[in-house]
């Protein structure tokens, strides 16, 4: 890892780094854990807006680019769940830093600079919302109930009144970025987005497009995606496979007959053992201390997911919507609600945890003590969230046809939102193809394929990454991020 030390070079970054009229109470000066020199300016902080009843306050860590922050993109960062923190991508993904594990065991975690942080390029807003969510917190408990539509409409609330904060960044090429459950997230906060640009909403906001990552999208295309990436990455047998086309006909969101449940439970006990987020990868399978999460019961794991109530064994959410993989009692686990069955011990958040729930750290970083913003979890189970919207296909082909920029990308060893579906709904758009199917390069190495439409539409692989693509393949995601902001052919 790298270690960073003071030099005139520096100085001189610094320098080109300032960001002027910004909030100075907002301004962190050190963080615990780190002992070298920020590269660019870092800000975190509160944005008030109104709730209903009382106020609600949105914590947000903002970066300011290593590279030319009066020029450079801004970019809001927002993780999925529903109902995970975004921290989750600053610690884990794309944030300045890398979280080291600390000795001995239980002290804070070490961080070094990370390579391959998207602040290289760009301006990086994360945001911890809905209210409730991570540092986020309100003094009445009725504003943790949200759902699709009142999210949008609160960060569009968050994001005027940043600006007013920070308006030398409103000519800033301004982008909406997130993963998973971003997959509503960010169409529905482009589409608050636009609607005020087009009535004049001020501060206007200079909104150029989206990205998005592995992202929830549309039920059928995203429910029906899972057994061909099961076959297709050699998970299952051919003759399992015959039988669940011939029996189900490709309907695995929603089983036509109880002969096609029982061929589903053999796809699932294929593959009970994986983590799905990466299936490359080794579950974390936590001790018995992590097992539960303050004031519930619950699972840690379920926490990870975004639930807010323990699973039934029947119909049950994953990432807001309802997951086959989970419909079954009998698929060799060993009991409906279990952890094992449920396949959610494969994340490891022990270094956010430790760190976010320091109060040195909190105060490092301008957030309130525990006592009033509650523990930080990776995902809030004090947020009761609602899916009140259906397929965001209506709303891509709404904001592509108004010029608006999208990138669609997707890790191939994702388990949780397949690849397959994600490559199934893109193409469902009907746009002319204008770059045909080819592959990327990294050093000279093929990193993924790409698909370019036309209305400014581009759908982009990378080879071995999981649901979390910038924690899996840093190098790469910094590579296709920063081309695509630029403008510059991937």
């Amino acid at each position: 890892m790298i270690k960073f030390t003071c030099s005139i070079t520096l100085a001189l970054l610094l320098t080109v780094s300032s960001v002027s009229a910004a909030p100075k109470e907002s301004l962190i000066t050190s963080l615990p854990g780190f002992d070298g020199t920020l590269t660019s300016e870092h800000y975190a902080g509160y944005v008030t807006i109104d709730g209903s009843p009382g106020k609600k306050n949105l914590f947000y860590y903002f970066i300011a680019s290593e590279r030319k922050p009066s020029k450079d993109p801004l970019v809001l960062w927002l993780n999925g769940g529903p109902g995970c923190s975004s921290f989750d991508g600053f610690i884990y993904e794309h944030g300045p830093f890398k979280f080291h594990a600390g000795k001995p065991e239980g002290s804070l975690p070490v961080l070094h600079l990370n390579p391959f942080s998207w602040s290289k390029v760009s301006n990086i807003i994360y945001l911890d919302s809905p209210c409730g969510v991570g540092l986020s917190y309100s003094d009445n408990p009725k504003n943790y109930v949200t759902g699709d539509l009142q999210t949008a409409s609160d960060t569009h609330a968050f994001l005027l009144k940043w600006f007013e904060l920070y308006p030398e960044f409103l000519s800033n090429p301004f982008y909406i970025s997130g993963e998973s459950y971003a997959g509503v997230y960010v169409p529905t906060l482009a589409s608050e987005v636009v609607k005020g640009i087009q009535i004049g909403e001020t501060p206007l906001i200079n909104f150029k497009g989206y990205l998005i990552g592995n992202g929830v999208t549309d039920e059928k295309f995203d429910g029906n995606a899972y057994v061909p990436f099961a076959f297709g990455m050699g998970l299952i047998s051919s003759d399992i496979y015959e039988a669940y086309q011939t029996t189900c006909g490709g309907k695995f969101s929603d089983p036509p007959s109880e002969t096609c449940q029982k061929n589903l439970e053999k796809v699932v006990r294929a593959v009970s053992g994986l983590n799905f987020y990466d299936i490359l990868e080794p579950c974390y399978h936590n001790s018995e201390t992590k097992n539960e999460s303050e004031n519930t019961n619950m699972p840690l794991g379920f926490h990870q997911m975004g639930m807010t109530k323990k699973p039934l064994p029947k119909q049950t959410r994953m990432f807001g919507r309802a997951s086959p993989f989970w419909t079954t009692k009998d698929a060799g686990a060993s009991s409906p609600g279990s952890q094992e069955e449920f396949h959610i011990e494969c994340v490891d958040d022990e270094a956010a945890v430790a760190w976010l729930n320091d109060e040195a750290v909190r105060k490092a970083i301008h957030a309130a003590p525990a006592s009033v913003a509650g523990s930080w979890w990776i995902c809030a189970s004090r947020v009761s969230y609602s899916v009140d919207t259906g397929s965001m296909i209506p709303y891509h082909k709404n904001l592509t046809s108004q010029g608006y920029r999208v990138l669609i990308y997707s890790g191939d060893h994702d388990m949780r939102v397949p690849f397959t579906g994600t490559q199934a709904w893109t193409r469902s758009l009907g746009y002319k193809i204008i770059d045909e199917w080819r592959p990327w390069m990294t050093d000279d190495q093929v990193a993924g394929y790409l698909q370019g439409y036309d209305n400014n539409f581009t759908f982009l692989t990378i080879k071995g990454a999981g649901h979390m693509v910038p924690q899996t393949k840093p190098r790469e995601a910094l590579e296709f991020f920063s081309r695509w902001l630029d403008g510059k052919p991937i």
